[in-house]
């Protein structure tokens, strides 16, 4: 008899579910997707200890019928594809047919579905049906998981603290509300709501929902389009940072996706207006026929191959860059909104109260709405947005939607629901580029800061980030334009010694770095002189530059002319530049401001930290308490 053989369904699903279930938001994610592909327009996850004891997914999709219920949960049983050539055209989120298969096979399933005529209720435990018989009419779909894991202790043992296990969870989840705006989607974890959306289709309305109402008001709207793509979505401003890139939601024809090249075109667009190691909000949505893109090379799902890749990558890059070019402004420090308070006088109470008619009382009730408005702005930022608009006596103009009735699991009570019924204000769409103010020099600080003062306040300038951004946009058209009659002649050579692996890499991208001004002659086996260099390279730095530019090379094993150019101009913009304790005449001051006047962007530094910041009169005079 052969040592070889076929394993049985049972233990092949465990296997396959070593791949696909990795934790309770690996089930989640597949039933939602699930939910998504049904057709549905409300989705409830309720949780009870991260999912680890219990996972049920409410929705009011198409729904199964009975042949349909107990076909699903075999292998490879699915609705989406039926040959070969629907793979290249996939439109849904799922499409192996595994994931129901998987799951129940570890996990103990109780499965309520309806197709509007006919219901099923099915129980199974380890993949095999313990119930069966006829169920609700309700249309939609009604899937608990009980004790994930049960019969494969091992997986149990290493799942990660319930904190962490939610973590993970919540996470999707916001992807999945932002991937789907036209779905309502609420997440609730042991009867306490995590999350909850309104499914009208706007994005801004779910973004405020995850990030905060103030953020959602600093993210720009975008769009772009080429031959094979489109791209929409929103960006912060430059001034809104994260210091992680998970904040970047990306998106391909509706599915959540992480691809590095996509994000690092994001990162690139940003370049010079954000700081080290800092990165933006961002909801990407890319759509594009999927005859371009590859979904079916990775497990769960996570990563597409894109056909045309550096056209799509050049349209992100080139749109979000734009965009932010248009709204860059100067940083302010933050202000409280002034509340104007009536005057108050004595009462007297031997005077018979006036009549006040209704446009009186409204006005009253605005400011009553306003003071409690700012009061509560002083907390923790909502996490949903809020009416903005006073209410009036005569009618009310903000009215709830109500929520649709779903079935809650026991011991839950649905929480109140959260209004999300007014839109969000935010940047429009065509923003004018603030320009920069016209400033009188005060004086200088601490040999470092220049103080300069206009009729709305005063502004602090970094002498150093300042006279930067002025050399980086100078030698950034230096370098792009390496001119024959601009060089300096060595009298004595500069040498360099490679390894002779290094040596290689230099020979095959010598046209490259000339292209920087660096032009290389080989001198033995692994040996390069440099007889000659750019003019305006800065004196007594030339061999240190020349160095940095070949690192440069030989850590990325290959010369991009367009990055080295950007590079060294702001590597030479920071050598050249004044440091902190250098002290200025009011005339250097002066110069330096009007030089940095025409800069094309004099906000930022090449390092994407801020030039200058601006105090308002007003927040001057509240420090003092000239005003309270």
């Amino acid at each position: 008899m052969g040592k070889i053989q076929i394993m049985d369904e049972w233990l092949s699903n465990k296997i396959a579910a070593g791949e696909v279930v990795e934790r309770p938001a690996s089930v989640v994610k597949e039933l939602v997707e699930n939910a998504i592909d049904a057709g549905s327009t409300s989705i409830d996850v309720f949780l009870l200890e991260a999912g680890l004891t219990s996972i049920q997914v409410i929705d009011n999709g198409s729904g199964m019928d009975e042949e349909d219920a107990l076909i699903s949960y075999s292998r490879h049983a699915t609705s989406k594809i039926h040959q070969e050539h629907d793979l290249f055209r996939i439109r849904t989120l799922g499409f192996r047919g595994e994931a129901l298969a998987s799951i129940a096979s570890v996990s103990k399933m109780t499965l309520i579905t309806s197709n509007g005529e006919s219901g099923t209720y099915l129980e199974l435990e380890g993949g095999h049906v313990a119930t069966h018989k006829p169920g609700p009419l309700r249309k939609g779909t009604d899937i608990t998981i009980a004790q994930l894991f049960f019969n494969t202790p091992a997986r149990l043992k290493y799942m990660k603290t319930i904190q962490t296990e939610l973590g993970h969870t919540i996470d999707l989840m916001n992807r999945l509300a932002l991937g789907n705006p036209q779905i309502a989607f609420r997440l609730l974890h042991n009867g306490q709501q995590l999350l909850q959306t309104n499914g009208r289709g706007d994005v801004q309305q779910v973004l405020a929902a995850i990030y905060g109402v103030h953020n959602a008001k600093k993210m720009m709207a975008f769009n772009g389009e080429s031959h094979d793509y489109k791209i929409s979505g929103y960006v912060t401003l430059p001034e809104v940072t994260r210091a992680s890139k998970n904040y970047m939601s990306l998106f391909v024809n509706g599915r959540w996706v992480k691809h590095y090249l996509v994000q690092k075109a994001i990162v690139d667009a940003y370049h010079t207006y954000l700081p080290i190691e800092r990165f933006p909000i961002v909801a990407l949505y890319i759509e594009g026929d999927p005859y371009l893109t590859d979904v079916n090379v990775h497990p769960a799902k996570h990563q597409v191959r894109l056909s045309k890749e550096p056209e799509l990558l050049k349209l992100i890059e080139e749109t979000i860059r734009e965009k932010i070019r248009n709204v860059i402004r100067v940083p302010q420090m933050e202000k409280k909104e002034k509340v104007a308070k009536p005057a108050t006088e004595q009462l007297n109470i031997w005077k018979p109260a006036p009549k006040l008619s209704v446009e009186k009382m409204n006005a009253i009730v605005e400011k009553l709405y306003d003071v409690q408005t700012v009061q509560e702005s002083n907390t923790l930022d909502p996490i949903v947005p809020q009416p903005e608009s006073a209410p009036t006596i005569i009618e009310d103009s903000w009215k709830p939607t109500p929520v649709m009735e779903v079935n809650s699991p026991e011991g839950v009570n649905p929480p109140e629901e959260v209004k999300l019924e007014e839109p969000i204000e935010v940047l429009q769409d065509e923003p004018e580029k603030e320009p920069f103010p016209t400033l009188e020099v005060v004086g200088q600080i601490h040999g470092t800061y220049i103080v300069a003062q206009m009729e709305d306040g005063f502004y602090l300038i970094d002498q150093h980030a300042a006279q930067e951004r002025i050399k980086y946009e100078f030698f950034r058209e230096k370098v792009g334009q390496v001119n024959p009659n601009e060089r300096q002649t060595l009298l004595l050579p500069l040498t360099f010694h490679y390894a002779a692996d290094e040596a290689l890499i230099l020979r095959e991208n010598r046209q490259e770095l000339e292209a920087v001004g660096v032009f290389l002659e080989e001198f033995g086996q692994a040996s390069f002189v440099v007889r000659e260099h750019p003019s305006w390279f800065p004196k007594g730095e030339e061999q240190e530059i020349i160095e940095d530019l070949i690192e440069q090379v030989l850590t990325t094993k290959k010369a991009d002319v367009k990055k080295l150019r950007e590079a060294a101009a702001i590597m030479m913009s920071c050598k050249k530049s004044i440091k902190a304790n250098h002290y200025l005449t009011k005339e250097q001051m002066d110069t330096l401001l009007q030089d940095l006047r025409n800069a094309d962007n004099p906000f930022t530094c090449p390092h994407g930290r801020p030039v200058l910041i601006h105090f308002t009169t007003y927040e001057v005079e509240k420090m003092f308490k000239r005003v309270m």
